[in-house]
């Protein structure tokens, strides 16, 4: 996380991991910037704010990784090329990059429709052609 703060804002390392720790610790932004001021090195709120900021971005993408990689799993198409690809991938766009050709689709009720052999009918109903629908849909 640390790493990752720090390849986005131009701050010390030390002064992000001391606002993380106290972050943590549930500490308020004013807070932290106003009485904290030794730990941080004299971070403003503003670079505070970045510091918070970066760190859910953080946050979040280690959270859809991990559900992405359960996935995938889950698919058994999994290569360790492509857990290496995801593990290293430094942003959300790269990350659903990487996912969207394994995504699940929605299932839709003409898809269940076509899959249990019911799209004839549907053409026949579409037509209007047919006067007796019912004898039709027997049949097939």
């Amino acid at each position: 996380m640390v790493n990752y703060i720090l390849s986005h804002t131009k701050l010390s390392k030390t002064s992000i991991q001391n606002t993380i720790k106290l972050l943590n610790e549930d500490c308020t932004i004013p807070f932290i910037s106003r009485y904290r001021k030794e730990a941080t090195g004299n971070l403003d709120e503003v670079e505070i704010g970045l510091i918070v900021k970066f760190k859910e971005e953080f946050e979040a993408l280690e959270k859809r990784k991990a559900s992405i990689l359960k996935a995938l799993e889950e698919q058994d198409v999994l290569t360790e090329k492509l857990k290496q690809s995801i593990e290293n991938a430094k942003d959300l766009t790269t990350l659903e990059d990487l996912y969207l050709p394994y995504k699940k689709k929605r299932k839709t009720k003409a898809e269940t429709a076509r899959k249990n052999g019911l799209e004839p009918l549907a053409k026949i109903l579409m037509s209007q052609n047919a006067n007796d629908i019912e004898s039709i849909a027997i049949s097939m």
